[in-house]
Parts: C-alpha cells; structure tokens; sequence
C-alpha cells in the first residue's frame, strides 16, 4: 500500500509496535547482571526513494502542520519503543547508575555527541532539554550582561514565548527593551536594513534574539551578515534555530552565532520533549546557571539548564534520530521539503488577491510559507479559515497571529505529505479565495 492511501488506526498502531523486531526487544527487556545495556548503535535501514515511506501516519486529514512537531520516522519510532521498554524495565537502576559497567552520564553524552556532530560542535558546548522554548529561556533570562538601562532587541517575526522573555528582561532586570517591525516584503536587502537601523538608533543594545526560520512565515534571514553586525556594535546574538535544525543544513560556524537554542522534535524528529543548547565554550560564563543550579558546575554547560527527571528513553533515542537524518541526507531532505512548498506555493501565488508572505529569493525559506486570502486580517478571520479548511476539505493549516501586518494561514508540509494531498489545500484556496467577498 502507498504512502499516499496507507490508513492508520488501531490495528495500524499495533501491527507498528509489534513490528519491533522481537531480537532487539527482547534485548532491551532481558536481564543480564541484572540489564541489558541499550542497543546505541546508529540505525541499519535501508533509505527508502520516497520518503513519504518512512513514515505511518494518519491521513484521514491532510495535516499540514510539521512546524508544531514532527512525526517519528517509523524507524525512529522503533527505537523509542525498545528504549522505552529498557528504560521501564531498569527505571532508577540506569539514573542511580546501580547497573554494572554502565554510567549515566557517559551513557546520555552520546547524544549530546550526536547533536553536536549535526551542528559542527564540540560535545562539551551542548546540552540536551526539553525543547527550543526551554533553550532560548534559559540563556535569554540568564545572560549575565544586562544592567538596567540596557538595551534588548527582538522583531514581529520572532516567536512568541521568545518574545516574552525579551519582555521579561524589563521587570527583571530593569533592560530597555526594543521591538521593531520587519519590513515587508522580506526581502534580503530589507531584512538587512531593517537590523542595521535598530542596532544604529540603539546605543546600549547588549542582545538581539534573532530568529534562525521564523515559526510565523517561514523566512530564513542572512543570520550570519546579522550576527556579525550585531557583534561589530558589541551586541551579542541569540538564535533561535528552534524550526532550523534538522530542516536547513548549518553548522555553528556558519552562523557566527556564541548562543543557539533549538528543538529536536521538529525536523530532526526525535520524540517529543527534546532540545538543546549550544554556548561557545569561551562564552559559558556569560550564561549564569538555571537559577542558581548547583547539580553540576558553573563550568559545565549542564548547569544551564534544568537538572530534574526527564525522559531518558527519549534522550536516548536522540542519537537513533540524527543517524536516521544523517542517512537520509540534510541536503536531500531539505530539497525534498522544498519541492514540497514550491508545489502548492507556485499553483496558488498566481490566483487572484493571494497575498504570500515571502519573496521568490532561493534561500530564505524551506517548507514553511504562510499566505492571506483577499481581505484576510485578523486573526479571527484566520481561524475561520482554519476551521473552514479542516471541516470542508480535511486540509489542516494553522492561523498565526503576529506580524504586524496582520494574520496568515501558516502551511508546513513533512516529508510524509504527497503531491495529491497538497493539491487538496490548493483546491480549498481556490475554491474559497473569495470567502471574505
């Protein structure tokens, strides 16, 4: 059965965990000295050639939000399970570290490696959390260098928790905080200008937050032209690469970037609840620790983030993740997610008062792109569209709210989706283009 028609369900879920291979199962479950050590080895699976293949999801609906998290790949998936069932099967053995010739820590900085490896970093400067949200929290609220009367810079196009705690910085710390308007179109000329006018008319500005791919229309700014204004005037940069990582291929070098938050559970797929921070080791001191966080450190990076009990079957399962993307290959999959884009993208932009919220330049987006109906502002406006197209047509995209030119309707297409799918949202636009008269 393709994956365009492929249905899933109770009995699809089931046959999928059972699938596991019962070997490795049993492996993870079987006791040996007391338990089996987890299988850390990078995953042995042949790259199928579409790679809509790799996945078993839903498709009642055309889901068209990947940006919120993604799927696992079934192979991943797999691996979660088995690790979960060891992590259940050795519960606080592992964490105490009570089980013979196993330490959790070393056993854990495997995928710390593995992250640092996708980005061009050492081991030492990254450390795993719970998300991108949790990232950007823990080094915007603790940098070290804001007195008050400092300034704080951000934009409409950067997301909204991050927003927050740009805000925060003045109850907290006393900071100037200074949000400008990205000017539109997005064009990179304008991108640029736009930042050297803010850091120019803000003399005391000591942090620009700084969106890596925007979660609202999908823009990829010239990060490292940025960064290295940013940094001539004093300023440092951190970068949101929450929706980045794992979508666009980068290193750490090529955005000149000291401070870098991000989400693995969006394009890199690993499970739910992971993510991580990269600080230049020279940098470290300028991260104060999670609120004081004594478990390790302050010369450890995994101090800067909170230390309670997470899901290790999870952080485990990070390194299965980048060596199913490795596999794939980031160039290939990037191409993939914009074939994807440019599908619906180049059917829709031609018909009548669509209002697309990026320009044709070839490297500020990937498959993010958010667009208006004629007559379409608000967000309410944008979420009856929301509700029209999943109720109409079981299309799902995702009403954002914003920039300050008004709201859009957000479409993010996974590697799962098919061209057939997205000519049902291209369909949904044409037919309903004219929904607000």
């Amino acid at each position: 059965m393709s994956a365009s028609t492929r249905p899933f369900g109770r009995r699809a879920f089931l046959t999928g965990v059972s699938a596991v291979p019962m070997a490795a199962m049993a492996a993870a479950v079987s006791t040996s000295e007391g338990a089996a050590k987890p299988s850390l080895a990078a995953l042995d699976v042949s790259i199928p050639s579409d790679l809509a293949d790799l996945y078993d999801v839903d498709r009642t609906i055309v889901n068209l939000d990947a940006g919120y998290y993604g799927a696992m790949p079934t192979p991943t998936f797999r691996a979660y399970v088995e690790r979960l069932a060891w992590a259940n099967r050795v519960n606080s053995l592992f964490l105490r570290n009570a089980l013979g010739g196993m330490d959790r820590d070393l056993t854990l900085d495997q995928s710390r490696a593995a992250v640092a490896r996708l980005i061009g970093a050492e081991p030492g400067e990254i450390v795993l959390c719970s998300g991108g949200t949790e990232a950007l929290y823990s080094m915007i609220l603790n940098f070290r260098a804001i007195a008050a009367g400092d300034s704080v810079i951000y934009s409409d196009v950067d997301y909204d928790e991050m927003q927050f705690a740009m805000e925060y910085l003045r109850q907290s710390r006393g900071a100037n905080v200074v949000r400008f308007t990205m000017p539109e179109p997005h064009t990179r000329a304008n991108v640029l200008e736009a930042y050297e006018r803010v850091l120019t008319r803000t003399p005391r500005a000591r942090l620009l937050l700084l969106t890596h791919l925007s979660n609202r229309n999908g823009l990829i700014p010239p990060v490292k032209d940025i960064t290295a204004m940013a940094r001539a005037r004093g300023v440092d940069v951190v970068l949101d690469s929450s929706h980045a990582i794992g979508a666009v291929p980068f290193t750490v070098a090529d955005t000149g970037a000291d401070f870098i938050g991000f989400s693995l559970h969006k394009w890199v797929a690993a499970p739910l609840g992971t993510g991580g921070i990269y600080i230049r080791k020279s940098r470290l001191p300028d991260v104060l620790p999670w609120f004081g966080n004594g478990v390790y450190g302050p010369e450890d990076i995994r101090s800067r983030v909170s230390t309670g009990t997470v899901d290790f079957a999870a952080r485990l399962t990070v390194t299965d993740a980048v060596s199913l993307h490795e596999r794939i290959g980031p160039e290939r999959k990037l191409a993939r997610l914009r074939f994807l884009r440019n599908y619906w993208v180049d059917s829709v932009r031609e018909m009548d008062g669509i209002e697309m919220m990026l320009p044709d330049e070839g490297n500020n987006y990937a498959a993010i792109t958010s667009f208006r109906l004629p007559g379409m502002k608000t967000i309410t406006q944008a979420r009856q569209v929301h509700s029209l197209f999943l109720k109409k047509y079981g299309v799902m995209v995702v009403a954002r709210a914003g920039l300050d030119s008004g709201a859009c309707l957000r479409v993010t297409p996974a590697l799962f989706n098919t061209t057939d799918e997205l000519d049902r949202l291209v369909a949904a636009v044409a037919a309903e283009r004219g929904f607000f008269g």
